[in-house]
C-alpha cells in the first residue's frame, strides 16, 4: 500500500525575544495568511490526511489547526507531540515509525531545520530550506511506517507560500 506523507514546516512565527519563550512564540498576520494559503493549496491537491501530528509549539499548532480548518480535518483530532519541538532527524523517524498502520496519509508539522534534513534523507533530493509555511509530499511505496527510513520515500512535490503567489501573478 502507497503511503503518503507531508512534512511541513510551520508559517511564520514572531521573533525571538530575550522576553520570552520560543516555544510559546505565536504566528503572524503573514503567518495566518501563509497557514491558510497553504491549507487552500493543499485541499486544491486533494490532500486528505487521516493523521495530523504536530509539535506542541504554538506557532505549530496554530497552523496544524489552520490547516485542518482548510482540509475539512476535524481540529480536535490533530495530535500534537512536545517531543516534536526541537526534534532531531532521528525523533521525528521515530515518529513517524511509530504511526498505526491504519492510517495511509499523515501531515507532519514541524520546526527546521529538522523538518528539511528528514524530507532530504528520506528522499534523496536536494531540497536546500523549506521556507515557512513549506510543504513536501513524500510518497512512500509498499513499507509499514515503522519500516520507513532513510532514502526509502520519493519527493513528489514541494510547495510553500511564495511560489503559489509566484503562480498567481
Amino acid at each position: 500500500m502507497t503511503k503518503h506523507l507531508y512534512l511541513m514546516r510551520h508559517a511564520q512565527a514572531e521573533t525571538s525575544s530575550p522576553m520570552s519563550k520560543d516555544f510559546d512564540r505565536m504566528l503572524t498576520s503573514t503567518g495566518m495568511s501563509e497557514a491558510t494559503k497553504m491549507g487552500e493549496r493543499l485541499s486544491q491537491l486533494q490532500v486528505k490526511p487521516t493523521l495530523i501530528l504536530t509539535s506542541s509549539a504554538d506557532r505549530c499548532a496554530r497552523t496544524a489547526e489552520l490547516l485542518a480548518e482548510r482540509l475539512g480535518f476535524d481540529t480536535d483530532a490533530v495530535v500534537q507531540k512536545s517531543e516534536l519541538y526541537e526534534a532531531s532527524v532521528r525523533s521525528l523517524l521515530a515518529a513517524i515509525n511509530g504511526i498505526d498502520e491504519s492510517h495511509s496519509s499523515v501531515l507532519l508539522v514541524g520546526h527546521n531545520p529538522a523538518a528539511t534534513y528528514l524530507a532530504e534523507y528520506l528522499t534523496r533530493s536536494e531540497i536546500g530550506s523549506i521556507p515557512t509555511g513549506g510543504v513536501v509530499h513524500i510518497e512512500l511505496q509498499g513499507q509499514k511506517w515503522a519500516e520507513v527510513t532513510g532514502q526509502s520515500g520519493q519527493l513528489i512535490w514541494f510547495e510553500y507560500p511564495e511560489k503559489i503567489s509566484e503562480g498567481e501573478a
